[in-house]
Parts: structure tokens; C-alpha cells; sequence
């Protein structure tokens, strides 16, 4: 037996088990990966959201985002978390309530006046109601909600329209299921569902007269290379909800938890700012691009929405008396 030679076989055994076993808590302690998907473009103030919000947590966490409807399509998000395929989300309104139609009135014409009553109402006891029903009965917690500007209805003819009834036979683009649906109704519309990433190319060839978008989201986009003129109906505050699983949330430890909100809470509120600076800046670029810029008689399109919206099935389906205590926020 070369005794010297089973010597350094037999230390340089220990040695790897050693370094193993070293390894092994390493291993068990590494960073949960957390997926975020959302529909909204790397160019997307909101993707400089999420770069932020994944700085502030990458003691506990690393966040992987993914952008432009990559990994799931639009709409198909919040399915994901539930069947746990997903662990983060830029989870439309509209699609909560495809599942609990309570929610519809949340995503009704004219309901928030500006960014600022949409935060207050989500951070008010009618808000903690309408997102702890999401919790227990959707299995995702928000953290809260991501604006994105006021929606405009963006035309490529160039009809004037100045009440509702001159969008009469207007194809106009909206997002899959009945709650946007219903929006382009209320609008005097033929709404017309299409995926975001297709509509620049639906403008161009005719598949669609128009789509209705927050500004930044125009420009984003590069609609305007395929629109003649943008009306300023402002009929609905723009915001999706910035949302994680609930199992997710429940591995986390309460500290975590809390550093996680207060993260969400202050890129948020950064995203907000930016788009509010955002649209103020916008309307004049648009001009200088050749489109022509105006607002309608909105007054005529909120009240033939709110008497559609009132009128319809969703309105059964809303809790008593949230509606007038989001108005008196």
C-alpha cells in the first residue's frame, strides 16, 4: 500500500466534505427569487418602479422582472400568482373583477377624481375593505396601487368628437373582459378587445379607429406616429395594482414584511410624482408631433357614464354604500 498516496486521497475527501457541509446553510440561506410580471414596457416609468423596488430589497429578496407581457400575457397574471406560478404582479383592476364582481366599481368611469383621491382612498377604511376582500378570497396581497396617468381617448381619424354620441361606430381598442368592455360602452364606443403589445400595429392598418391610454403610455408606445389627434376625456384614473402572492407573503417574517410595504410605499409614491410631472409635459409635445390635442364636454361623458355604470348589472354587484364613501373622500 502507497500509504502516502491514501493519505492525501483520504484529506482531500475530508477536505471537499468539509467544504460541503460549509456550503450547505449557504445554499439553504440563499435569496428567495421573487418573478414580477407586467405588461408595461422596460421604458415604463413603472420599470424604474420596480428597479427601485428591487434595490430597496435585495438584503432579503432578489427580484427578477419581467416586461412587455414576456412571461405571462395581459390579463393573465393574477391566474399565475393563484396557481402559484408567479410570485409578483402588475395586476389590473379589471381582472379582480372578472373574479369578484364587487370589484367592478373599482375600475368605473369617472369614480377617482385625480391620483391623489385614488391613494387616499386605497389608504382609507373603504379601501382596506375592497383589498382585504382580494386577500381572502384571491389568495394576493396589494401593496398598493401603481397610477399610471389619466386614460385619453387617442383617434386615428380625424372626426371632432365633443359628446359621446361622436364616438358612435369609433372601433376602439380595449383589453379583454367584460369591465373594459363595458368602459368603451360607456364611452359612446365600439370597443373592440386587442392585446397591448398589438395595437400600435392595429392603428396602422385599420383594425382599430382608436385606443385609450394614459399619455406616458402613448408616448411609451409610439402611438402617436399612428393617431391624428388625442381627446382629453379623462375618464378614468389609470392604475394597476402592485400585488404579491399571498404564500409568498406568509413565508415572509413580519420584519420582512414590513421593510417589503414600506418599500412598495415609497417607490410607488416616486412613480406617482413622475407621471403626475409626466402628463403635464406631454401635451405639448404631442402638439409639436402634429396631433391635435383638445378636451370634449367631459361633463357630457361623465354623466352618460355614470348613468351607463348605474344602470348596468355591475352596479348590483357593488357593496352599499361604497360608493358614496368614496365620493366623500
Amino acid at each position: 500500500m502507497d500509504f502516502m498516496t491514501d493519505r492525501r486521497g483520504f484529506l482531500g475527501a475530508a477536505t471537499a466534505t468539509l467544504a460541503l457541509a460549509a456550503a450547505g446553510p449557504t445554499l439553504a440561506q440563499a435569496k428567495p427569487n421573487l418573478r414580477f410580471s407586467a405588461v408595461f414596457s422596460e421604458q415604463d416609468i413603472r420599470a424604474e418602479m420596480m428597479k427601485k423596488f428591487g434595490e430597496a430589497i435585495k438584503a432579503d429578496f432578489t427580484l427578477q422582472p419581467y416586461y412587455g407581457g414576456t412571461l405571462f400575457k395581459q390579463g393573465t397574471e393574477l391566474v399565475a400568482m393563484q396557481r402559484g406560478n408567479l410570485e409578483m404582479g402588475n395586476i389590473a383592476p379589471q381582472d379582480i373583477s372578472n373574479q369578484i364582481p364587487a370589484w367592478s366599481i373599482m375600475t368605473a368611469a369617472y369614480l377617482f377624481r385625480d391620483a391623489d383621491h385614488l391613494k387616499k382612498v386605497f389608504a382609507s377604511d373603504v379601501g382596506r375593505q375592497m383589498t382585504d376582500m382580494v386577500e381572502q378570497q384571491l389568495k394576493i396581497r396589494i401593496l398598493g396601487p401603481t397610477y399610471f396617468g389619466a386614460r385619453q381617448v387617442g383617434l386615428k381619424p380625424t372626426k371632432k368628437i365633443a359628446t359621446p354620441a361622436d364616438m358612435a361606430g369609433i372601433k376602439l381598442r380595449m383589453p379583454g373582459g367584460d369591465a373594459w368592455q363595458f368602459l368603451g360602452q360607456a364611452l359612446g364606443a365600439n370597443p373592440t378587445p386587442m392585446a397591448y403589445a398589438e395595437v400600435y400595429t392595429g392603428l396602422q392598418t385599420g383594425a382599430i379607429d382608436g385606443q385609450d391610454n394614459p399619455l406616458p403610455n402613448v408616448q411609451n408606445m409610439k402611438f402617436y406616429e399612428v393617431q391624428s389627434q388625442i381627446v382629453m376625456t379623462s375618464h378614468l384614473v389609470g392604475y394597476d395594482l402592485l400585488a404579491v402572492s399571498s404564500k409568498t407573503w406568509a413565508a415572509m417574517k413580519p420584519e420582512q414584511q414590513k421593510a417589503f410595504q414600506a418599500a412598495a410605499d415609497e417607490v410607488i409614491a416616486w412613480s406617482t410624482a413622475e407621471h403626475v410631472r409626466k402628463e403635464a409635459e406631454l401635451v405639448d409635445f404631442f402638439r409639436k408631433q402634429g396631433l391635435q390635442v383638445y378636451e370634449p364636454d367631459v361633463k357630457a361623458f361623465r354623466d352618460f357614464a355614470q348613468k351607463k355604470y348605474l344602470a348596468s348589472e355591475q352596479a348590483k354587484a357593488w357593496p352599499a354604500g361604497v360608493l358614496d364613501k368614496i365620493n366623500a373622500i
